[in-house]
């Protein structure tokens, strides 16, 4: 991976291929959530890919106290400026997915699309009950217990079985970097995705194509998620993965790639 400048840091970065640009954004805790997709045979080799390690993840920099979802999106922009790609498909993964929502609001000219993969975009009594349970594991976390607070958070999102699901795709040593790279997710995109605006009037205004990605399987709080998105955003495709749960695309990748490609294909920037 490359060293890209981003103001006050770098991140690592790397492009993979040629065609239309996709700049893929990870979520929370998996530093190579799109690793799985990036050698799809739907998007290997027709698709130039940009993956990047975000802030705090990986050998990327480690992101200031207070670092927010607008500054996570000026980031991706970096990336994109880096590689010289004025205008690409933007796919977005869980915490990765607010931050392409946030790209799509702040620089509407560099996004053609939006893949929004179950983005942390939280709303009604599943999230209150989430954010109960995330401030019980924040409790897990400050007292020193990184493994159980990361192995608690990874059952209630992805399920019980998460780990082995996750051996089959990911890179060796995935859950050995999680816990390295924890101290992000609770020192900064929990508190970061806390005071993030996002609701109807900011939906209103990303006009791109998007495609709404659902587990079939996933639980309640990305159910009510993907409701809420078909509802708010003006130009929204519901897509739903089946057998997967809110790990989408590292449990089923050749679906997740087939379903972009064709998202993508039906609008591409050529």
């Amino acid at each position: 991976m490359e060293r890209i400048p981003v103001e006050g840091g770098f991140v690592e970065g790397a492009s993979y291929g040629t065609g239309d640009p996709v700049l893929l954004i990870h979520g929370s805790l998996i530093a190579d959530a799109f690793a799985p997709l990036i050698k799809e045979p739907a998007l290997a080799g027709k698709y130039r890919l940009l993956d990047y390690h975000r802030r705090g993840f990986v050998g990327s920099s480690r992101p200031p106290a207070g670092f927010t979802i607008a500054q996570q999106a000026a980031d991706a922009l970096a990336v994109m400026k880096h590689f010289g790609v004025g205008r690409a498909h933007v796919a977005g993964h869980s915490y990765g997915g607010t931050t392409a929502l946030q790209l799509a609001l702040d620089a509407p000219e560099v996004v053609h699309t939006l893949g929004l993969l179950e983005p942390g975009v939280l709303v009604g009594d599943t999230a209150v009950e989430f954010w109960a349970g995330v401030a019980q594991l924040q409790a897990l976390y400050e007292g020193g217990d990184k493994v159980t607070a990361a192995d608690a958070f990874m059952q209630a999102v992805v399920g019980p079985d998460y780990r082995e699901t996750m051996a089959r795709t990911l890179p060796a040593g995935w859950f050995e970097q999680v816990l390295a790279d924890i101290d992000t997710f609770f020192g900064v995109e929990v508190p970061a995705i806390k005071s993030w605006e996002f609701g109807a009037a900011q939906a209103k205004r990303v006009a791109q194509p998007a495609l709404a990605v659902l587990g079939a399987d996933s639980a309640p709080l990305f159910v009510e998620s993907h409701a809420a998105l078909k509802t708010w955003l003006p130009n929204v495709e519901p897509f739903v993965l089946p057998g997967a749960t809110h790990g989408l695309q590292m449990q089923n990748p050749r679906g997740m790639a087939e379903g972009l490609a064709a998202f993508f294909g039906r609008h591409s920037l050529s």
